[in-house]
């Protein structure tokens, strides 16, 4: 599971689906992708205990005031309400913001809707090396169980006074973050960051069922983050895979609860529902006049405060039950946009979409005349308010082009390996061109012969050996056609595995005078992991930078549709200067031009901006030096006497791939039926003790998990060692 949803075998996919469907139908609130990441790895019991019966230490959780400064808690995070007596322990299970020119009936000005975190005013983002932005969270009081949860004589009372929690069991503050950066960072990306450095001790507490370095196999950062990403997809994965429920952004509710919101006659049932849409629908409609034309009118509306008008809601949209709330008006508005109009444009000429979806819980854009807007998808929030406070381009924003390789005739040449009078052996790395259009090329010597005995055009058999790898009968022997040129040839109608890729390498063998020729990979003795791709056999370095990049599979080649961060890596990997291992760097400078062919548009190029700064705090890209000489050619390393320059970098980490606890190996190697057991906590029955060897067992297991003076068994709880099972 931290390879990601895809490398997860159905059968357990299933498993945590179940349980994830338990866990959202058992939460008060809709269960974000970090809540179920929790509930999964922390422990959270569906019987009412919640993480109670976890042994979690409470005061490694960070502490936050009401009304002041706290760093970036985004949702997941365990934390510690500050209040004049007793701790107020809670998950915060929701975020929004809370711009304080939000009107209270959900009016908001232009300039808000979009805005950056730090923005001063129209048109004015801000300066602040450190931006700030009042945020609304919504802690779960109840997810430590009964034993954690102040009563609700005590609950009330904290509300009263709203020093440490408002009227609505809330928590507004103004976050502090440490960059520009880190303010754009998706909701993942900042739970991640969170837990690799405020959580860190949480994360790798011994206490979890099975510690995340136990999981990738040590606690080096980069490991870490790897594995939680893809830990948090596979969460989100089977979240999106349930026919039981629906998701709004990385929020999760059940279908049965929106059913019984829109067949609920009271306060924010059905009818409300209805009236909050017909009023985002018609905000914009100008008056009808008998003469003259009406100038174009554009409103927005933010979801939370909206709800606020609605008579009887104010109880309803306490505590958890205002996420509730939300994202089912969300959801309702997103289901009225979708099957009533044509990309959001409706009947009456307003077009409908939401443009943003943190601030006020959403805020949904009405412009009419809206069919002098360039339709697109009325769900993804683009921050028009925003932009149209800002320059606005002086021509359409270009598309991404697909730039050539420079260096494709220099990549995975041909190497002759061995010929004598029986066989001429040689290896060639697979290209993109090859998997795509079913082609190979022959080594010179192979084509000069077969061209003389066979003419222009044969038939040859192709027979692949690929250890550890599934091939059906069409794959394994193929009769493939031989074009045969005065100095080139090259075998066509060639139907590649699914699992090859470009960079494979190949081990070609031809017995002189024959039909046949013979393929095989070599079988790496650990498989590696680079990106997002599990590799068990040997493999070109620089093929795979340059031709496994986003956009590319054997199925076509282009950047059209691919989003910043993908546009980055690709443009990255295959322009940048390519070392002998696979490294790729490139001018920070030319990466807009270089993406678009020209300089593109502001919007842009802020977009390209802030995916380089989320790769590169992902170390997904790392930051280097170089220089660029007098003809503007950049260079690495930096060559002395010229000008250096910053350069972005790509480097396929290898990874060690961690054998599975159960089952085969990734290649098909491993010993069915067996199946490693990490070491992990057990409950005692009441009465009972550890023995002295399972506490020093345990203190051991603690060191390995990089925590230097080792901890103690919780009471309650022994230590089992790590062992196999099975046959």
């Amino acid at each position: 599971m931290t390879r990601g949803y895809d490398a997860v075998p159905d059968r357990e996919r299933d498993r945590l689906l179940r349980y994830l469907e338990a866990v959202v139908a058992a939460r008060p609130a809709p269960v974000h992708t970090t809540v179920a990441f929790n509930a999964v790895y922390f422990g959270y019991d569906l019987g009412g205990d919640g993480y109670g019966g976890s042994p979690l230490r409470l005061d490694d959780f960070p502490v936050i005031t009401f009304g002041e400064r706290a760093p970036v808690l985004p949702v997941g995070a365990m934390v510690c309400v500050a209040t004049g007596s007793d701790p107020l322990y809670a998950e915060i299970v929701y975020r929004e913001g809370a711009h304080p020119e939000v009107g209270a009936l959900g009016d908001v000005p232009a300039w808000v809707s979009g805005a950056p975190a730090g923005a001063e005013g129209p048109g004015k983002p801000g300066n602040g090396a450190a931006p700030r932005r009042r945020e609304l969270l919504v802690p779960d009081l109840h997810a430590f169980g009964p034993a954690l949860s102040l009563s609700p004589a005590q609950l009330h009372r904290l509300r009263t006074r709203r020093r440490w929690i408002n009227g609505d069991g809330h928590v507004v503050v103004d976050v502090c973050y440490p960059s520009p950066e880190a303010a754009r960072r998706n909701d993942l990306t900042a739970y991640v960051d969170h837990l690799l450095t405020t959580a860190r001790e949480q994360l790798l507490s011994p206490f979890v069922p099975v510690s995340l370095a136990e999981l990738v196999g040590g606690t080096h950062d980069d490991d870490l983050r790897a594995g939680l990403l893809g830990l948090l997809d596979t969460v989100r994965g089977a979240l999106n895979s349930s026919d039981m429920l629906r998701t709004w952004g990385h929020y999760a509710v059940t279908r049965t609860s929106l059913a019984d919101g829109w067949g609920d006659t009271g306060p924010l049932g059905g009818d409300d529902l209805r009236s909050l849409a017909a009023a985002v629908e018609h905000a914009a409609t100008p008056p009808r006049r008998r003469y003259g034309l009406t100038s174009p009118v554009t409103v927005y509306t933010a979801v939370g405060p909206r709800l606020r008008g609605f008579p009887g809601a104010t109880e309803l949209l306490r505590g958890v039950g205002y996420a509730t709330a939300v994202c089912r008006a969300n959801v309702a508005l997103a289901d009225v946009v979708q099957r009533d109009s044509d990309q959001g444009l409706f009947e009456n000429g307003s077009r409908i979409t939401l443009d943003d979806a943190f601030e006020g819980g959403g805020v949904w854009r009405s412009h009419h005349p809206g069919d002098a807007e360039t339709p697109g998808d009325p769900l993804a929030p683009v921050g028009r308010g925003w932009t149209s406070t800002t320059c606005a381009p002086s021509e359409p924003e270009p598309e991404p082009v697909d730039l050539p390789l420079s260096d494709d005739a220099s990549l995975g040449p041909s190497e002759l390996l061995r010929t004598d009078a029986n066989e001429i052996v040689w290896r060639s790395p697979l290209r993109l061109a090859h998997l795509i259009d079913g082609w190979f090329p022959l080594h010179p010597d192979v084509a000069r012969e077969l061209r003389r005995s066979q003419g222009r055009r044969a038939g040859p058999r192709l027979e692949l050996d690929h250890p550890g790898g599934a091939l059906d009968g069409i794959e394994a022997v193929q009769v493939v056609t031989a074009e045969l040129g005065d100095d080139t040839g090259r075998l066509t109608s060639v139907t590649w595995p699914r699992d090859f890729f470009p960079g494979l390498m190949l081990e070609l063998r031809w017995p002189r005078g024959g039909m046949l020729i013979r393929v095989a990979t070599t079988r790496l003795e650990e498989p590696v992991q680079v990106g997002d791709r599990v590799i068990g056999h040997c493999f070109d370095s620089r093929v795979l930078t340059r031709e496994d990049a986003p956009g590319s599979d054997r199925h076509g080649d282009t950047a059209a549709g691919l989003g910043p961060r993908q546009l980055v890596m690709r443009t990255v990997r295959r322009c940048g200067l390519l070392t002998l291992d696979g490294h790729a760097l490139l001018d920070r400078s030319v990466l807009p031009s270089a993406v678009y062919g020209r300089l593109p548009a502001r919007s842009q190029a802020a977009a390209l901006e802030s995916a380089v700064a989320e790769l590169l705090a992902e170390r997904l890209l790392e930051p280097a030096l170089g220089s660029r000489d007098a003809w503007g050619q950049p260079h690495f390393p930096a060559c002395d006497g010229e000008p250096t320059i910053p350069l972005i970098g790509y480097r396929p980490a290898r990874r060690r791939v961690i054998r599975p606890w159960g089952g085969a190996e990734p290649g098909g190697g491993g010993l069915l039926g067996v199946q490693f057991v990490p070491g992990h906590l057990r409950r005692l029955r009441p009465g009972c003790s550890p023995s002295e060897v399972q506490r020093v067992a345990f203190r051991e297991h603690c060191r390995r998990l990089g925590k230097a003076d080792g901890w103690e068994l919780p009471d309650g709880y022994t230590f089992v060692t790590e062992h196999t099972r099975g046959h």
